[in-house]
């Protein structure tokens, strides 16, 4: 690299330039960072921290710039507040903010936009429109857990009591269901049942309120977790579904937010399902009163 003279272009702080010798080359900054003056000399601390710093504030516009606005708090270029309102139905009747970037147009409800994304994050949703459809869902993903490695013989649940009713129905044959076992005997277990007292349409994921339900351990020591969720607690955010379970006072000291099923990912980026908890979920979202 002798005779050759490196210095950033005004323009341009994420690329440097390099000349000499009448020619000119440009290089990306982690590229550029190791090239030295003719008299050796590294490029200082300044020059890297501010092209560093201009690199990434460039990265952070042109993502916010290619960002479809979320709510009506970043209508900043005068879009009215007709553009920004949903004509998503909202089964729980609160108006919501809009800008859900939804590629199908085909899905108008909060209900569809939870089992869309549950689904792409791993999940699987089933919608049931009465107390005999729930039913029949829990015998469908009971009996095809037992005609795999994850048996689904034995069903922890939580305290709900809608859920010793609904199990008290099913056809499918199981060897054990209990109510709350010991934190020892639920390692033994291979599903485990509880309901969710709201969930997140934009991101499908479920919100589980300790003070309302005893729900913690059944929801992530079994390998499968079943929730089942009314579709008028869904909200379209998080801050909405906070807002929610807010209003009846204060917020529980725990709430547990599952997205999909349990994901660990190592410093290698080695992605591993259920190894920190359920490694299957499924969703029932019960739709009228059940």
């Amino acid at each position: 690299m002798a005779g050759w003279e490196g210095r950033f272009t005004p323009a341009a702080w994420s690329r440097f330039k390099v000349e000499g010798n009448g020619k000119q080359i440009d290089l990306l900054i982690p590229e550029a960072l190791a090239i030295c003056s003719p008299k050796n000399k590294p490029v200082s601390d300044l020059e890297r921290n501010i092209a560093a710093r201009e690199s990434i504030l460039g990265s952070i516009r042109e993502h916010l710039e290619a960002s479809v606005p979320r709510d009506v708090i970043h209508a900043e270029k005068g879009e009215g507040l007709a553009e920004l309102k949903s004509d998503i139905d909202q089964p729980n009747g609160h108006w919501r903010s809009a800008s859900v970037d939804l590629k199908d147009e085909a899905v108008t409800s909060l209900v569809e936009i939870f089992g869309k994304n549950l689904e792409a994050v791993g999940g699987h949703c089933i919608v049931a429109r009465s107390e005999a459809e729930v039913v029949e869902a829990l015998n469908g993903i009971i009996s095809s857990l037992q005609d795999s490695p994850l048996r689904g013989r034995t069903i922890a649940l939580s305290n709900a009591p809608l859920l010793e009713s609904l199990m008290s129905r099913i056809e499918v044959g199981v060897d054990q269901i209990a109510v709350l076992p010991g934190t020892a005997e639920l390692f033994g277990y291979d599903v485990g049942i509880s309901s969710a007292q709201a969930a997140i349409a934009e991101t499908g994921t479920l919100m589980l309120d300790s003070e309302a339900e005893r729900h913690r351990l059944v929801s992530l020591v079994p390998p499968v977790h079943i929730a089942i969720v009314d579709a008028a607690d869904i909200c379209l955010t998080l801050g909405e579904a906070l807002a929610a379970a807010e209003q009846g006072g204060e917020l529980s000291p725990t709430i547990t937010f599952i997205t999909g099923p349990s994901r660990t990912a190592d410093i290698e980026l080695t992605l591993a399902i259920g190894v920190h908890g359920p490694q299957e979920l499924y969703v029932i979202v019960k739709e009228g009163h059940v």
